[in-house]
């Protein structure tokens, strides 16, 4: 497949970094200034290179990939709120030029989920999104492989860096600014870390899969989010006393979304440390299905695009 990217940060420069291991091409790469477009395939290494010393990635337009000759539009643009834009218009172009689009950019999923999918039944095209949730953790293929209309509810983490400084908290007897602020020195946390400890990534995420189960009818609004940010040292002191700990826990089902911190058994499936993520999907048919891994990072989250390209049908 031929592959247009928009965004070049830590998602955007991976999957162009990894798309020939996988067996694509890149045709085209754009942050929110520049982009560089060659129909033959652009030269990655050069492009990335020039990014990492903050230079031009190309002579052209960011609006100019969306004349490359490409097969799918690899949307990595950072997630925003409400309209969800610029990103929901990016892929609007892409399905009505028939083009493939594979989000990274949780925005379109989780706030215009059944505009998308009214996009995508008038185009050849299709839309793919295993990558805005979980990283490179098989959320959304499990579920599409169990059929969504057998899933009853997901739970779990997801989010690592709330879940790295409860884990702090427990281990260390700390409090939740001094596990924030070692958080913020390691990279683990942003410099404004409001979405991640406020539970509104998380929800983000929980509100896609309920979409995915219920065939949309949900947004970031209709989640009953509480974050981590008044959660003191003592309260999981008084957990471990019972063989319990604290994680900020999601729940999606066809009846809503719910994100907040819970008491969960210690040794339990739900208690994962540091950064890990965690998904606990209950079937009607195949029980409990459990997936674990890094729910975020360049790398791992470029594992989930490429895989979604690959479940591509040709154009």
């Amino acid at each position: 497949m031929k592959l247009a990217i928009l965004g070049a940060g830590d998602v955007g420069r991976s999957v162009a970094d990894l798309a020939g291991e996988y067996g694509h091409e890149v045709v085209a790469l754009a942050d929110s200034t520049t982009a560089t477009v060659d129909d033959d395939g652009i030269d990655v290494a050069g492009a990335l290179e020039r990014k990492a010393g903050d230079e031009a990635l190309g002579s052209s337009e960011p609006d100019d990939v969306f004349d490359a000759d490409y097969d799918v539009l690899v949307e990595a643009t950072p997630t925003t709120l409400d309209d969800a834009e610029p990103g929901f218009s990016h892929v609007k172009r892409a399905l009505e030029a028939d083009r493939h689009v594979v989000l990274a950019n949780k925005g379109p999923v989780a706030e215009r989920y059944e505009e998308l999918r009214a996009l995508e039944a008038d185009s050849a095209g299709s839309i793919r999104f295993e990558a805005t949730v979980g990283g490179a953790i098989p959320v959304l293929s499990t579920i599409e492989d169990s059929t969504p209309q057998a899933v009853t509810a997901a739970r779990g983490v997801l989010n690592g860096t709330a879940n790295f400084i409860l884990t702090r908290m427990a281990a260390e007897g700390l409090d939740y600014e001094h596990v924030l602020a070692e958080a913020q020195d390691l990279g683990v946390a942003e410099a404004d870390p409001t979405f991640d400890v406020d539970g509104t990534d998380a929800a983000l995420k929980f509100v896609i899969l309920a979409n995915v189960l219920a065939d949309g009818g949900f947004s970031l609004e209709d989640a009953t989010v509480e974050g981590i940010q008044s959660i003191p040292g003592s309260a999981l002191d008084l957990a471990a006393e019972d063989g319990r700990t604290i994680r900020l826990i999601g729940e999606a089902t066809r009846d809503g979304v719910r994100v907040g911190p819970r008491l969960v058994p210690e040794n339990g499936p739900l208690a994962v440390t540091g950064t890990r993520n965690i998904v606990q999907i209950e079937t009607r048919n195949a029980g409990s299905l459990h997936s674990s891994g890094r729910g975020a990072g360049g790398p791992e989250t470029a594992t989930a695009v490429l895989s979604d390209v690959g479940r591509l049908p040709p154009l």
